[in-house]
């Protein structure tokens, strides 16, 4: 899933990291109860994950790229469990995890029957009573001209509270915010 330059300047920024942790994820997990064992799929260059380790007992984070799984292990291997995988068809066990996150990659899928692969695979992943969490952006100009040349599948709001019913999950909550800018999503496994 390619990332033009312009791209992997900003998400590997320090501006980004911080952006994240003061702004993204607060919003993107208002009110979400995440457990003890998270799973943070996609973490790219690890803006979320060096905020997650701060939150919860054990992490771990899923990276598709090999590179990049290889730099987080360097990084943060101490700190987090990384796994390189796809997790559209994930090498983790059933009901491991307390919560699966997701934060702005979903639109890096590049298809929508991939992206409810994944869908899938979180469900699989989640214990019962587990949460599924995340955010994603939406699109505007600023963000269409930031994907010249890589994949950008945005997801549709309106869709995916039936997306993540289909894939199993209950009580799905989808909601942008206030520019519309951004959606955050949490559904539970029963």
């Amino acid at each position: 899933m390619p990332m033009n330059r312009a791209h992997r300047t900003l998400c590997g920024s320090h501006e980004w990291a911080a952006f994240t942790r003061r702004r993204l994820l607060p919003w993107a997990l208002e009110g979400v109860g995440l457990g003890e064992d998270v799973l943070e799929v996609g973490p790219g260059y690890g803006a979320n994950l060096r905020v997650l380790v701060e939150r919860v007992s054990r992490l771990t984070a899923l990276e598709i790229d090999g590179a990049t799984a290889r730099r987080l292990e360097r990084d943060w291997g101490t700190r987090a469990l990384i796994v390189h995988g796809d997790a559209t068809a994930a090498p983790l066990p059933d009901a491991g995890f307390s919560a699966v996150v997701c934060f702005t990659m979903l639109h890096h899928v590049p298809t929508v029957v991939l992206q409810d692969r994944l869908l899938a695979e979180a469900y699989r992943m989640l214990r019962p009573g587990g949460v599924f969490a995340g955010s994603d952006s939406q699109l505007t100009l600023p963000f269409r001209l930031l994907h010249l040349g890589d994949t950008m599948n945005v997801v549709c709001p309106q869709d995916l509270g039936e997306r993540l019913a289909a894939a199993g999950f209950d009580k799905a909550v989808v909601e942008r915010d206030h520019r519309g800018h951004q959606l955050r999503f949490r559904a539970h496994k029963a």
